[in-house]
């Protein structure tokens, strides 16, 4: 290896290092101090400075897409322009949902992202599944509709491919247990009824709610999608278990079974 190519390996390495994860005031100061070389360009730490300001002033609703994405790659690139790259993922995944919920292959796919920034953006997905998820856990489903919604857009909406998950709840219908069950291909998720019941014993679930997503945005249930549905149904009754729906994801909408007449 040349001299040369050593020098530009160490400076592409060093170039999406992340800032330590509690730095003092968190701003590009605290940056300069921590890492070695020169001081970050007075029009990049000048930028960085305003869109948090402008966030902070207005939150998320004063800010296009590309801007909330440069916010979260700052601490994950503290020392270039990161505009570029954050209209790049967008144009790649098309929103900021599709970037956030994009599997870590995929992104790392993108000219300009590093570990540093798929850590970064996967933490950030995490964090926002927590928060959906607890604003549903352990209460009443059938009460919390609309959160439990949510939920499921968060988790589910943007993924690329098919999920299944089953939600069990117990006789005054609080959600005890939300698990995915499988994950498949970009139209199809084998789905076993037997094993679904199964684990409702196993927690001792006296109702279930299953949800699964569809990736091309459109939540029509297949034919498949509603010969399963009446085979898991089958199985339940024939030990106790209510269903009480079976929900579609799609990008922007969902379908309800119940709602739509096909239980």
């Amino acid at each position: 290896m040349t001299r040369q190519h050593r020098g530009m390996t160490r400076a592409a390495a060093f170039t999406e290092r992340p800032l330590p994860l509690f730095a003092p005031d968190g701003d590009e100061a605290a940056a300069e101090a921590m890492l070695p070389g020169a001081r970050l360009p007075s029009y990049i730490r000048d930028h960085r400075k305003r869109l948090r300001e402008r966030f902070m002033a207005g939150g998320a609703g004063a800010m296009p897409e590309y801007e909330l994405l440069e916010l979260l790659l700052f601490r994950a690139i503290p020392r270039q322009d990161v505009k570029p790259l954050a209209r790049r993922l967008l144009d790649v995944f098309g929103d900021l949902n599709r970037v956030l919920s994009a599997p870590p292959a995929r992104l790392a796919e993108v000219d300009g992202i590093g570990e540093a920034v798929v850590q970064e953006l996967k933490i950030i997905e995490a964090v926002a599944h927590r928060m959906a998820r607890a604003r549903v856990m352990h209460r009443a489903v059938l009460s919390s509709w609309d959160a439990l919604l949510d939920y499921c857009h968060t988790a589910m909406a943007h993924r690329e491919t098919e999920q299944f998950r089953v939600l069990y709840l117990d006789r005054k219908n609080v959600l005890i247990a939300d698990e995915e069950q499988a994950r498949g291909t970009v139209d199809h998720v084998p789905v076993y009824p037997r094993e679904v019941v199964k684990r409702a014993l196993e927690v001792n679930a006296s109702a279930l709610i299953l949800v699964h997503n569809h990736p091309s945005g459109d939540p029509t249930p297949s034919e498949s999608d509603i010969a399963m549905t009446a085979k898991v149904q089958e199985a339940a009754q024939a030990l106790g278990i209510v269903l009480h729906d079976h929900l579609i994801i799609g990008k922007s909408r969902e379908l309800s079974f119940r709602a739509q007449g096909y239980l």
